[in-house]
């Protein structure tokens, strides 16, 4: 059982580092955790290249060194799968809201 909570999670964190990852190569600030030490809402470019790849990397380590992964087990694949679909809708709800995704044709 604690082998699929890892996966889950795994995939929140493959999820979540991505949209950092994006942002940071394209040279865009974008919010982290971190971003409030500094009194800012939003992190460097290149932090958000190191965050994502943080993110990546403890994805990598929960699905491949936590159980036996086998990604051509539905279970094993849809419980990864289904933490990084419910991270991904709950950040564009949340990005939504920042950046104005959730009013269509709105532009910021």
């Amino acid at each position: 059982m604690i082998d699929y909570v890892a996966w889950f999670f795994a995939g929140a964190l493959a999820a979540n580092g991505v949209p950092h990852f994006v942002a940071g190569v394209s040279g865009r600030a974008f919010p982290t955790p971190f971003a409030r030490f500094y009194g800012r809402t939003e992190s460097t470019a290149w932090f958000n290249v190191i965050w994502a790849a943080l993110n990546l990397a403890g994805a990598y380590a929960l699905i491949w060194h936590v159980g036996t992964f086998d990604g051509g087990n539905l279970m094993h694949a849809g419980t990864a799968g289904l933490g990084a679909l419910l991270l991904a809708l709950a950040m564009a709800g949340w990005f939504g809201k920042e950046y104005g995704g959730n009013r269509p044709g709105s532009r910021s």
